[in-house]
């Protein structure tokens, strides 16, 4: 059976090949997800309810978050107070107070609430699941001939109780990715490939290989990235035991190249520590804002009742929002971990995060209303409107105050500034303890990385948001869009 098709093709093979590992599969009803929990429950804010043991609600959870970060920053400013004297004789109070919040107080109100939702975050204990749901894989794949067949290879090797469904789009590469997925159809007599002639961008892939999706759930996976163990049953496990106006589910994605240069070394970090923390956070609150493309998982449905993938440089957070605005909930798996490359210079990371950047202000563009309803989640949209603003101030008073500092002149870089620091150690302890604990689960073992640590720690955010900046205005005054590096 020829399992390859072009772009200018009607339709697939009629009798599509599945991959089958396991075990037997059952439809899936999303009024009553099939799941055994025998006497353990979940409520509707994501919480295991033990009829034995006590336990707080989320509501009050984000309450008591909201309650102490808000504490601090009031203190914080309090204490402030002769800073901002001092600065505003400077340049002024208004522009003093807008820098210092910028800088001290709201970055210290971010890391308050960080810490206590961490703290009172717990995953519900996963109970077996009788019948494991049928699953498609999208994989849009560019220029991706030194990656692909590893990736694939992943799939095959994972322990999945379930029938899949995998489609590779190649979205017409350039170099050996088509021939690569040839020979790989021979190995692999359930892969199915879409092949498109001319390169028109990751959303358009997607949304061709959407069109051939059978099965109630969809999973996508990046052309370079590489699921460990269990990956599919954890976060397709963990999709049934969320809430039941969940839509979306967001894997753990790791760094995979991060033992080739200090700059994936400090990504690693990032990934790590920054990003799983706060998706973890978001999750908790009822609405994770990405659900990255390079492994998450979707109902099909609704999928296609947004649309797809908008054609975009951030087409996953776009789309992430709009099942938002849609009313459903996106949650994260912390224990699905999927491992991927990440760029391997500082030019390439940099046009990475500025295409981040420009994501986010094209979510806004698309999905603003969200920033008016009412829902735990809004105050991370009001988080990310801010995030330009801190960007700036960061860029453009935060590391000229950093450089006057080391001349004397401790105008923006004195000692009020270390009010953040305690927050910050104890933000990244707690994120290491909770992702190290994860990792022992998993078998899997954080690598021994100090030098990159110290880096990420101190010097990260120099190269990180002013790289950010550039992001936004780059979407805001509409400069040509270029997908670059993802």
């Amino acid at each position: 059976m020829d399992n390859f098709k072009n772009s200018k093709e009607n339709s697939l093979p009629s009798s599509k090949p599945i991959m089958r590992l396991k075990g037997f599969s059952s439809p899936i009803r999303w009024d009553s997800k099939v799941v055994d929990y025998s006497t353990t429950q979940l409520d509707s804010t994501h919480n295991v309810i033990a009829a034995s043991k006590r336990y707080i609600t989320v509501r009050v959870k984000f309450t008591l978050a909201l309650t102490v970060a808000a504490a601090w920053a009031v203190l914080s400013y309090g204490i402030a107070q002769s800073w901002i004297s001092e600065f505003s004789s400077l340049i002024g109070a208004p522009l003093a107070i807008l820098v210092i919040l910028g800088i001290a107080i709201i970055p210290g109100f971010m890391n308050a609430f960080l810490i206590v939702g961490l703290l009172l975050d717990r995953r519900p204990r996963r109970k077996p699941i009788m019948h494991y749901p049928d699953i498609t894989i999208l994989v849009a794949a560019y220029n991706e001939e030194d990656s692909i067949l590893g990736t694939l290879e992943s799939i095959a090797l994972q322990n999945y109780a379930g029938q899949i469904e995998i489609i590779v789009i190649n979205d017409g590469s350039t170099d050996g990715t088509k021939e690569k997925l040839k020979l790989a159809t021979f190995s692999y007599p359930w892969l199915q490939v879409i092949d498109l002639r001319k390169n028109e961008g990751k959303a358009n892939a997607l949304n061709e290989g959407l069109k051939w999706a059978s099965f109630a759930l969809t999973i996508t996976l990046d052309a370079d990235s590489y699921l460990y163990a269990n990956a599919l049953a954890n976060i397709a496990g963990r999709f049934l035991g969320d809430p039941g106006n969940t839509a979306a589910v967001a894997g753990a994605v790791l760094v995979r190249n991060s033992r080739l240069n200090l700059v994936t070394k400090i990504q690693e970090w990032d990934y790590f520590h920054g990003i799983a923390a706060v998706k973890r956070l978001q999750s908790l609150f009822q609405g994770t804002l990405v659900a990255q493309g390079a492994f998450s998982i979707y109902r099909t449905d609704v999928l296609r009742e947004v649309g797809g993938w908008p054609k975009c440089v951030g087409e996953d957070i776009v789309l992430t929002w709009a099942i938002l605005e849609h009313g459903y909930r996106v949650g994260y798996c912390e224990d699905a971990c999927s491992f991927t490359n990440t760029p391997t210079t500082p030019k390439q990371f940099i046009r990475q995060r500025q295409r981040w950047s420009r994501g986010l202000i094209e979510a806004f563009k698309h999905h603003w209303p969200l920033l008016f309803h009412f829902r735990m989640i809004t105050v991370f949209i009001w988080w990310n409107l801010l995030f330009p603003v801190m960007d700036f101030i960061y860029t453009f008073f935060f590391v000229p105050g950093i450089v006057l500092a080391l001349f004397g002149y401790y105008w923006l870089a004195g000692p009020m500034t270390l009010l953040v620091l305690p927050l910050a150690m104890l933000v990244n302890y707690i994120m290491f303890f909770i992702q190290s604990k994860m990792f022992t689960e998993q078998g899997l073992k954080v690598r021994n990385n100090p030098v990159a640590f110290v880096f990420y720690a101190l010097f990260y955010g120099i190269i990180l948001q002013p790289a950010c900046f550039l992001g936004y205005l780059s979407e805001i005054f509409g400069t040509r869009k270029s997908w670059g590096t993802k």
